[in-house]
C-alpha cells in the first residue's frame, strides 16, 4: 500500500488538486487488494466488468461500482483475517442491524495523520486541560460504535479533567439524562478551566434550549468548544438551521460560532469531514465525492443535487473503496466558500431511503446472498 502512505503523507490535507494522481494509484492499489482477497467484492467486479488493471486514469475511479451503506449492514465483507485487525467498528444501527467495519494497521496510521493534520489546521489541539460533555454514548465493553469510538477521540484532543455523557448504559440499554448535562455545564462553567462539548447535534441543541427556557446564561472559558457530530438521526425533524443553532449557543453559553466545529462522516466511509471556519465540508485530499443523478446515477457537475457517493483507499480490511449513502448533498466548487480552501465543499441536504432507487450496486446484495463468504 504505499500509494496510500504517499498520499496520506501529503503536507497540505486539503490539496484535492495536485494530489489526483497518487489519488488515482491509491485507488488503484486498493482496489486490486480488495479484488485478490474479498471474494464477495471480486463478485461484484466481475458482474459489472471491472477489474484493477482496467483502471487506466483518475477519470476512471467514477466507473468502480460504488457499494450502498445498507449492504454492509446486512453482510459482512472483510478482506483480510478478523484476527489481522486492530479495530473493528460498527454504525450506530437500527433494530439491531448495522454495518461492521474492520481497520487493518496502516489504515489506522492514516487515519492517526489525517486527524492530527485536518485537527490541527482548525485549532482543535490544545495542551490546556479542559472538561468535556458529551452528548453521545458513554463507552461500554458491549458498544462497539464508530460514533461513540469517535467522540470519545475527540475527548483527547486537549487533556481531559472530567468526561461527563449523556447517554448511559443501564439495564441493559442506553438512556438520555439531559437534566443531568444541564448540572454539569453549570458545575464546570465555574471552573477555571475550559469546557468543550462533543457529540449529536440535536441532544446539545435540546440542552442548549432547555437552558435557554429557564434564563439560564453562562459565560464559559477562553478556549470552550463545541464539537457536534453524529447527525440529528431521529430526531431529524426537530433539525434546526445552524444560524438558529449558533445564536441559541452565544445566547446561553457565550461560545461564538467561530468555537463550534461540525464534522460529517459515516462508519463505511472513516475520512474526517471537518467544516472550515465558513462552516463548509471541504473534501480532504485523502478522498473524493462524487455527487450522482438520483434516476441515471451519472455523475452531476458542482452545483448540481444528488446522491452522495464517497471514494477512500483508506481502509483495506474492508472494501469501503466506493460507497453510497443514503444522504443528498451538493458539492460546490471551493472558491464559493472565501475560507482560503481550495477543495470543492460538500453541502449535505437530508437523508433519503435507497430502497426506490435502482443503482449499478443494487444487484450486489443479491449477488452476495449467492457466495458463500
Amino acid at each position: 500500500m504505499k500509494f496510500r502512505t504517499k498520499l496520506f503523507r501529503a503536507k497540505d490535507p486539503f490539496d484535492t488538486e495536485s494530489t489526483n494522481a497518487v489519488f488515482f494509484r491509491a485507488v488503484k492499489e486498493n482496489c486490486r487488494f480488495q479484488y485478490d482477497n474479498c471474494k464477495g467484492y471480486r463478485s461484484i467486479l466481475d458482474y459489472y466488468g471491472v477489474k484493477p488493471e482496467s483502471l487506466c486514469s483518475y477519470e476512471d475511479i467514477a466507473k468502480i461500482p460504488f457499494l450502498p451503506t445498507l449492504l454492509f449492514k446486512h453482510h459482512k465483507l472483510f478482506s483480510v483475517p478478523t484476527r489481522k485487525m486492530l479495530i473493528r467498528a460498527t454504525s450506530s444501527g437500527t433494530k439491531g442491524v448495522f454495518s461492521e467495519i474492520g481497520y487493518d494497521t496502516g489504515g489506522l496510521f492514516c487515519a492517526l495523520k489525517m486527524v492530527l493534520k485536518i485537527g490541527g489546521l482548525r485549532h482543535l489541539f490544545s495542551p490546556v486541560p479542559c472538561h468535556y460533555v458529551v452528548f453521545g454514548y458513554k463507552p461500554h465493553k458491549g458498544n462497539r460504535t464508530a460514533v461513540t469510538k469517535t467522540a470519545f477521540g475527540a475527548t483527547l484532543f486537549a487533556p481531559a479533567i472530567s468526561r461527563s455523557f449523556a447517554l448511559k448504559y443501564q439495564d441493559g440499554a442506553y438512556t438520555p439524562d439531559l437534566e443531568a448535562m444541564i448540572r454539569a455545564i453549570q458545575k464546570h462553567s465555574s471552573s477555571r478551566f475550559p469546557l468543550r462539548f462533543m457529540g449529536f447535534p440535536s441532544y446539545t441543541y435540546f440542552v442548549l434550549q432547555m437552558m435557554d427556557e429557564r434564563g439560564i446564561r453562562l459565560k464559559l472559558k477562553k478556549g470552550s468548544k463545541i464539537m457536534l457530530g453524529g447527525g440529528w438521526k431521529q430526531f431529524y425533524t426537530q433539525q434546526v438551521d445552524k444560524k438558529t443553532f449558533y445564536e441559541l449557543a452565544y445566547r446561553v453559553l457565550g461560545i461564538g460560532d467561530e468555537d463550534i466545529v461540525e464534522f460529517f462522516g459515516a462508519a463505511e466511509h472513516p475520512i474526517l469531514y471537518c467544516d472550515c471556519k465558513n462552516h463548509h465540508f471541504h473534501v480532504p485530499a485523502y478522498s473524493r465525492v462524487i455527487i450522482r443523478d438520483v434516476n441515471t446515477l451519472q455523475p452531476l457537475e458542482n452545483g448540481k443535487t444528488g446522491l452522495i457517493n464517497l471514494i477512500t483507499p483508506m481502509i483495506k480490511a474492508t472494501p469501503i473503496l466506493s460507497v453510497m449513502t443514503d444522504d443528498l448533498g451538493v458539492l460546490h466548487d471551493g472558491c464559493e466558500c472565501g475560507c482560503g480552501i481550495h477543495s470543492p465543499y460538500l453541502e449535505v441536504i437530508g437523508r433519503v431511503g435507497l430502497k426506490d432507487i435502482k443503482t449499478c450496486a443494487a444487484g450486489a446484495a443479491e449477488l452476495i446472498s449467492e457466495i458463500k463468504l
